[in-house]
């Protein structure tokens, strides 16, 4: 099977993210889909991965930056019928190597999928790096 990527905010199909992760994110699920609109139309930078044949929307990064030096990286799926085609690896190249940010610092958040992000040059945080946990959920 065929995708393509597309950071067109225009073509991200809202129901799709919604439906992924207001029910198989473990890290939000707390959100309202208000919420989740919310987050795409203030997004500084979204991802979609696509069928090439019928445009579903398959997968997805969003991020959130000041635009000049600092961004970071959230809400990123592949849904699981389409897990094994590298997407993951090609949302994060779109998204970081070849956006606007590919030299900003870059923060995420994650519980699972190290290996991938490691690829991306992230890494655990130094001495520098704080973090106050959300009171949401």
């Amino acid at each position: 099977m065929d995708y393509e990527l597309d950071d067109d905010p225009a073509r991200i199909q809202a129901d799709v993210v919604w439906g992924w992760l207001s029910t198989d994110a473990y890290w939000g699920r707390w959100r309202t889909r208000a919420d989740i609109d919310a987050q795409l139309a203030s997004a500084w930078r979204v991802v979609g991965a696509y069928r090439a044949d019928t445009g579903e929307q398959v997968g997805f990064a969003r991020a959130v930056s000041d635009g000049v030096g600092f961004a970071y990286l959230a809400d990123v799926f592949v849904l699981p019928e389409h897990r094994g085609h590298a997407l993951g690896k090609r949302l994060m190249s779109h998204m970081i190597d070849q956006g606007p940010g590919r030299d900003f610092r870059w923060v995420l958040f994650t519980g699972d999928a190290h290996g991938l992000y490691e690829q991306f040059g992230f890494a655990a945080p130094d001495q520098t790096a704080m973090v106050r946990p959300s009171r949401q959920g």
